[in-house]
């Protein structure tokens, strides 16, 4: 199937709607100045982030194109979030180098990977909650800081702390699968992870 062909169905044209929302949101940000308005796209950028796999999969449109634009909308919203929130100031900045420095090792760690074969690891559940409760608290701190919803910012403090917690203890995880899925490549080429 053509790369143009795949890209119409709905499941990667969502993928791409959530792709081109981050543009909206950084608009929202320094465009508009409506820092609690971002929050409120962030959240539905991240609320909407089931839906396009979802779909990939009970309408068996499962794509390659898929596989890549279905991660790269979530890397690249909290990318540019995080990065944003630091730059106009709403999220703390310990916070967000943190999660600078995190992705910047996953990063490397993944490339190493890429050079020696590694071309997939599996994703963890507590990748995925980690995730999860990061989306929740960069949300919250945009939507709290722009709204002026004191209680909120803290709210976000109380789920980012154990969020970027289990996001270094996933990271961590996720190097060593790495250097064991290094050490397993066959002569075929193919990762032996289990």
């Amino acid at each position: 199937m053509s790369l143009a062909r795949q890209a119409l169905n709905l499941p990667n044209l969502i993928s791409l709607s959530r792709l081109g929302l981050v543009a909206v949101f950084v608009w929202l940000v320094f465009g508009a100045d409506q820092i609690g308005w971002a929050g409120v796209l962030l959240g539905i950028i991240g609320g909407t982030d089931w839906i396009d796999g979802y779909l990939a999969r009970r309408l068996g449109q499962v794509t390659e194109l898929g596989t890549f634009l279905d991660p790269l909308a979530d890397r690249l919203a909290v990318a540019v979030s995080v990065v944003v929130g630091l730059v106009v100031g709403v999220l703390p900045s310990w916070f967000a180098w943190a999660l600078i420095v995190r992705e910047a090792l996953i990063g490397i760690g993944a490339l190493y990977g890429w050079t020696r074969g590694v071309r997939r690891l599996d994703v963890r559940r507590l990748g995925k909650l980690a995730t999860l409760l990061l989306y929740f608290s960069i949300t919250g701190f945009y939507l709290g800081r722009g709204f002026q919803l004191p209680g909120l910012v803290a709210a976000a403090y109380l789920v980012g702390v154990p969020g970027l917690v289990a996001y270094y203890a996933v990271g961590v995880q996720y190097l060593t699968d790495m250097r064991v899925a290094v050490g397993g490549v066959g002569s075929d080429g193919g990762e032996q992870v289990s």
